[in-house]
């Protein structure tokens, strides 16, 4: 398997290069060259396989000729086995035909877990073959930190840095990354937004030089493998509701468009699924692309979900590249305008080509607040805000009734308790057991300026656990 860059002019490299790449040379993203495609007939054979048998059979394409058979599945059942729900991503339903897939039963509580465990895993093998030490930077909104640190801490070979926004992460978020310690651990609040820690990301892979000759490993949603982790559970989910003998509708809860877009090429990989509705909060540019065709940079707005948090879409440019024919050369542009004058419209029939599949709404607190109450009046289940928001949208956008309809259930909702208390919910919410005493323990983080080279400085002196780079 090769992969290619959605800008068109960095080499193309193998899963393992890809893997420690993250962000290709020419600032694109890594797309496989091929993708595979099942048949109906060998979909419907993996039905009733345990969870990390059924992620073997759809992501080992993605990974022959760098990883053997054998040592794959013991990675994926290392992975899988830490979840604490049997199904990994049980499936529970809110009435006839709407269903949640609760993604929350990993090690932090959140989706992120499916990917950044198993990212963990494979560099660890891949830098224990090649002999190297990589340093990670990521930017998170929440949930990714927690779920890179937890996935990445006994790396022997990896430094972790994560970014996070000062004071905009809910208490449980923050502590469950600032209370684990490790010397190849370090947490930094930046005193800004998201976009200003995914943005410092983004410029320290454009210039490695402050790194003195260390590779930097990408962990946010850009990474190939955190895509092809999170395809498996849309196959899961269909598997459980009679697929592919019938199609099924998901409504997934989606800031930077990764999670859904994994959606997008299980159903190009032979998955029939009919509606793919875009969830998001007030920062809402991926769907005013989807409901108005424009791609157009707002001001950002906090939120009571805030891993959706975001003004710009990372992963976006990867749909963006099949709409526009894989042709990189344009896709290279569109992103210089986007980045020069911050918006831009597609064609008239690229963007008719992606409403065939993608339908949006933008919902706003209240009615997050009110879904919330609604689905816990009628079920007794609470949601976390994001997956409310992933059901308000499902039921304003759902196509057929007939069609089963799966939200992703991204978060466990005592991660979100402002927003559970706001609803009117008065039911306690109690962290799981391995988290009890989260609130209590001692945290460990630096607080450093809205400025690159302070963090820069920051990594290249803490870095190779903790002795200057």
């Amino acid at each position: 398997m090769r992969y290619i860059s959605t800008r068109g002019k960095a080499p193309a490299l193998n899963f393992e290069d890809v893997l420690l790449a993250g962000l290709a040379s020419d600032g694109g993203l890594y797309v496989p060259e091929n993708l595979p495609r099942f048949t109906v007939e060998e979909i419907a054979s993996w039905a009733g396989l345990p969870y990390h048998e059924l992620a073997f059979r759809i992501m080992r394409p993605f990974v022959t000729g760098s990883i053997p058979d054998a040592d794959f599945k013991k990675i994926l059942e290392e992975t899988y086995g830490v979840f604490a729900h049997n199904a990994v991503a049980p499936l529970r339903q809110l009435n006839g035909n709407e269903w949640v897939m609760e993604l929350f039963h990993g090690p932090t509580l959140a989706f992120k877990d499916f990917a950044l465990q198993l990212l963990g895993r494979l560099l660890d093998y891949v830098l224990a073959k090649r002999g190297e030490r990589v340093v990670i930077i990521g930017a998170t909104s929440g949930d990714t930190g927690s779920a890179a640190i937890e996935g990445c801490k006994h790396c022997e070979n990896v430094d972790i840095f994560i970014l996070h926004p000062h004071q905009r992460v809910s208490e449980v978020q923050r502590r469950q990354m600032t209370t684990l310690f490790g010397d190849n651990i370090h947490n930094i609040a930046i005193e800004g937004n998201f976009d200003d820690c995914q943005e410092m990301v983004k410029n320290s892979f454009a210039d490695q030089s402050f790194l003195k000759g260390t590779r930097l490993v990408a962990v946010n949603s850009i990474n190939w493998a955190r895509i092809m982790a999170q395809i498996v559970y849309y196959f899961h989910a269909a598997l459980q509701l009679g697929g592919p003998a019938r199609s099924v509708s998901f409504s997934v809860p989606t800031g930077n468009f990764g999670d859904i877009f994994a959606g997008y090429l299980a159903r190009n990989m032979g998955l029939p699924i009919n509606q793919l509705i875009v969830a998001t909060n007030r920062n809402d540019i991926l769907h005013r692309f989807m409901s108005g065709n424009q791609y157009v940079k707002e001001t950002l707005h906090a939120t009571l979900s805030p891993s959706m948090d975001i003004m710009v879409s990372s992963n976006f440019e990867r749909l963006l590249f099949d709409l526009h024919g894989r042709n990189g050369a344009a896709i290279a542009e569109l992103m210089d305008t986007f980045k020069q004058g911050g918006g831009f419209s597609v064609e008239q029939e690229r963007w008719t080509e992606a409403r065939k599949l993608f339908d949006s709404l933008a919902v706003s607190d209240e009615a997050t607040c009110e879904t919330i109450a609604e689905v816990f009046a009628q079920t007794g289940e609470v949601l976390d805000p994001h997956t409310a928001i992933g059901v308000k949208a499902a039921r304003e956008c759902r196509r057929s009734l007939d069609i089963p309809m799966v939200v992703l259930g991204t978060a466990h909702p005592v991660k979100f308790p402002d927003a559970v208390v706001k609803a009117g919910v008065g039911k306690a919410l109690e962290l799981p057991a391995h988290l009890t005493d989260l609130l209590s323990r001692e945290e460990k983080c630096t607080v450093l300026p809205n400025d690159l080279k302070a963090v820069q400085a920051f990594v290249s002196q803490h870095g190779n656990r903790g002795k200057p780079l």
